[in-house]
């Protein structure tokens, strides 16, 4: 029986507000487990939400502690977007992602409550589970991971997420609204993912998931918006007429996206384990961002640095799926990176329209002293010829 697996262990769970997550926290605790829920703060609800999360806990006989590291997921949001790290389909990390921050923002607090044990609510044999496992050796070896879902008790406990339900009802606990039966929402300020029985089927349509920071794009205003967004280094300093913080811009970034409709990207991806999974994700503002920073690679960046980024992009995409961002290649590959974007400069205010759905290119302007890679020009010399401008 796990419980008794954990005699003289003291064990911090990783808790969002999902079902399984949830209950792993309510199930040791009521058996008799030292447990203390760890309530991270990504930007999935509002903070009212994770402070009524930790309250209710406390309230049922587990022990929570909220931490903020909002400042941190967008943080690596950033890193996202500099990188162009995206992986099948086109879209962002923000779960695997998210794995990362959680494992760096939480494992010095459980440290301090006196936990031996760092446990997650995913799924056993998932990705998640080999992210979460990952990230402790790298960052927190002094902490076990601890994968409840692969605990035959356990599994034989709550057969399903029906079970799951009823036990945290019958716990005076809620899961988020979110997360039900037949329907789980992952999410942080970068990003959502949806999982479900529907969408695990292939002819299920993309509208099927409900939508947590975008619109669907014929919901969207029928008027055009053109937002400039300034960015100096591959780094977003700057979007429409506000400057600000990681998070301040990736706030604003999902708002002004997400009211026209973009950033939302149905994927059958290639998982960890080598089977293949349908899924669907939203995440508005990395998309305006990141479309805005791939045109100023393109104007600054000469061809063989461009084409060496690109595969550098995909080999960190990659990377941070795995749960591998802190592994020598990829710690390699973002040091080339990193070389090819300083060398470029990569500074300019790309201005980007957004309709329905759809991110369209209106202009790209930058400092006359910024540098560029050589650029020919036609018609501005007449239309018989090409030269070479600044």
């Amino acid at each position: 029986m796990l419980s008794r697996q954990l005699a003289g262990e003291k064990v911090g769970v990783c808790v969002s507000g999902g079902l399984s997550s949830l209950t792993v926290a309510a199930w040791l605790a009521a058996s008799s487990v030292p447990v203390t829920a760890f309530v991270a703060d990504l930007g999935q609800g509002t903070g009212d939400d994770v402070r009524a999360l930790a309250r209710a806990l406390q309230a049922a006989g587990v022990a929570a502690v909220v931490t903020d590291l909002r400042d941190e997921i967008a943080q690596l949001a950033f890193d996202l977007v500099r990188y162009q790290a995206q992986y099948d389909g086109g879209y962002w990390n923000t779960t695997s992602g998210s794995r990362l921050v959680l494992v760096a923002g939480l494992a010095e607090a459980m440290r301090r409550a006196g936990c031996t044990v760092l446990a997650h609510g995913c799924v056993g044999g998932g990705n998640d589970q080999r992210r979460f496992e990952r990230y402790v050796a790298a960052l927190a070896p002094d902490l076990r991971a601890l994968s409840p879902w692969t605990d035959p008790d356990l599994l034989s406990r709550f057969p399903g997420r029906a079970d799951m339900t009823r036990y945290l009802r019958d716990r005076g606990l809620a899961a988020d609204q979110r997360s039900t039966a037949d329907y789980s929402a992952d999410g942080s300020l970068a990003g959502f993912a949806h999982d479900g029985t529907a969408l695990e089927c292939l002819q299920t349509p993309d509208d099927a998931a409900w939508r947590a920071l975008t619109v669907a794009p014929r919901q969207a205003p029928d008027d055009p918006e053109a937002v400039p967004v300034a960015i100096a280094g591959g780094r977003p300093v700057r979007v429409g007429n506000a400057p600000g913080t990681a998070r301040e811009l990736l706030g604003h970034a999902n708002a002004v996206a997400g009211r026209h409709g973009v950033g939302l990207r149905s994927v059958v991806e290639n998982r960890v384990n080598g089977t293949k999974c349908r899924g669907v994700y939203e995440s508005p503002g990395l998309d305006l961002l990141g479309f805005c920073v791939a045109r100023v690679y393109q104007v600054a960046m000469d061809p063989e640095a461009l084409r060496l980024m690109h595969g550098l992009s995909g080999q960190i995409g990659r990377g941070v799926y795995e749960g591998r961002y802190l592994d020598p290649a990829i710690r390699a590959a973002r040091a080339a990176a990193d070389v090819l974007i300083e060398s470029a400069g990569a500074t300019a205010e790309v201005t980007a329209e957004l309709y329905k759905g759809a991110i369209s290119f209106q202009g790209l302007t930058h400092d006359a002293d910024e540098r560029v890679a050589p650029r020919q020009t036609r018609f501005t010399g007449g239309g018989q010829h090409w030269q070479i401008v600044a």
